[in-house]
This record gives structure tokens, sequence and C-alpha cells, in this order.
């Protein structure tokens, strides 16, 4: 019984540990420093979504605006970042844009009712727009000095972004399983009408969670338009299954 409690809760991290293991074995250069952190830096983006991605599966709702407003994060932070010359300035902005799309979500699905599915994949399309507008349908190049800071500084040899996935992981790992606020979103998706009866403000609580999506996607487009100095209005594209599979 113990055996299949343990297969029911950790199979897929038995899984993962079999296809790393197959690929040490076949591939010897997979488990190399250089290849660990290229994987990191790949999966970055998709790790940081995913972990507000998760409470937003928690709820019984899905965010699939999240690629378009990592597109918009990082089109918004390089062109402040050009215009100010300053990345704190530029991430802000571009975290606040964030959280404009996000909270917009979140007021139309716990509001007015609207199916998040068909809510963010209208906020998805016109998200996506909106990047093409300030963009004007090309790629915007970084040109500023410091502005790779976040996607290219290195501690103990390591990127930055894969310590920030690492403490994203850690925080909205506690977040989640430790606080209150993550008790609630776990209760509205197990059962509405009770979280609702038990004095849960579902609506706040879901507008506070698509925040959070959004905010976190736009950091993610931050980060990755700061590693590669140039914000794409293709970039995203696809991420939010991506995130989705990987919750």
């Amino acid at each position: 019984m113990k055996f299949r409690q343990f297969i029911a809760q950790s199979g897929m991290l038995l899984v993962f540990v079999v296809v790393v293991i197959a690929a040490c074995l076949i591939a010897p250069q997979f488990a190399t420093k250089i290849n660990m952190i290229g994987l990191g830096l790949q999966v970055s983006s998709i790790g940081v979504v995913s972990c507000t991605m998760l409470f937003c599966l928690a709820m019984g709702d899905f965010d699939l605006s999240v690629g378009s407003s990592l597109a918009l994060g990082g089109m918004v932070a390089v062109i402040v970042g050009n215009a100010t010359g300053s990345l704190f300035i530029a991430a802000l902005a571009a975290i606040a844009v964030g959280a404009v799309v996000g909270l917009l979500n979140g007021v139309v699905v716990a509001k007015f009712g609207i199916n998040a599915l068909i809510t963010t994949l209208a906020t998805m399309q016109i998200v996506r727009g909106l990047t093409n507008i300030l963009g004007h349908g090309t790629p915007q190049t970084a040109l500023k000095p410091g502005f790779d800071f976040l996607g290219n500084q290195t501690y103990f040899s390591v990127p930055l972004p894969i310590w920030m996935l690492v403490l994203f992981f850690i925080v909205f790992g506690v977040m989640l399983n430790r606080t209150v606020f993550g008790r609630n979103a776990l209760a509205i998706g197990g059962n509405r009408e009770a979280a609702i009866l038990a004095g849960i403000k579902v609506s706040k609580t879901k507008m506070c969670v698509f925040a959070l999506s959004g905010m976190a996607a736009a950091f993610a487009g931050v980060v990755e338009a700061s590693r590669l100095q140039v914000a794409s209005n293709n970039a995203g594209d696809k991420l939010e299954l991506q995130a989705i599979s990987a919750c």
C-alpha cells in the first residue's frame, strides 16, 4: 500500500530520474556543467511562470495569456530601458504592465463569471497585438549598458536566472503549502461553494492570483530580454502550454 502511495505521489519524479539517468548513459556530455547551465537557462522562464500557473490550476483555472505577457514585459522593459537607461525602472514598468494584464483577467473571471479559458484566450491575442504595436512589428534591441545584468550576471559560476528560478520555487512552494493565501487557493479549487461558506474571499483571491501570474510572466520576459539583449514579438510562444505541462 505504501509503495502504491509513493508511486501515486512521486511517479513523475521517478520518471524524471529515469530519463536523466538514461540521458547520462546515452550521451556522456549531458551531465557536464555547461550543459546543465544551458538547460537551466532554457527552462528558467518556464519555471518562473509555472510557479504562479500552479496557483491558477489549484483554483481550477488557468492563464493562457502568460506567453503574451512575457513578450509584452520584455518589450516594455527594452523600450523603457532604452529611454531611461535604468534596468530597475524598466523592470518595474514591465512588472506593472504584467500586473495590469493579470488583474484584468482576474476581474473578468472573478467578477463577471466568464470562463478563464475564454478570458485569457482573448487576453492572449490582445496582449500579443499590443506587443507588436509597441515594437512596430520588429524585435527591439537593448541599447543601454547594464541592461544584461539580470540575464547574464553569474554567482559561483551559475547564471542569475537559475538562482532566481530556485528562489521562485522556494517562495511559491512555501506560499502554496504553508500560508493562508495558498490554502485558500487550494480550497477554492477543491470546492468553491464550501470555500465561500468558510468565509474565503473567492473573488479577491482569484484577482490576486491572476495578478501574480501576469507579474511573474512579465518578470520572466524582462529576464529573457536581459539575457538575449533583445525583445522579440514572438517571445513566449506556446509558453502557456509548457507551463501547464510543467505544473
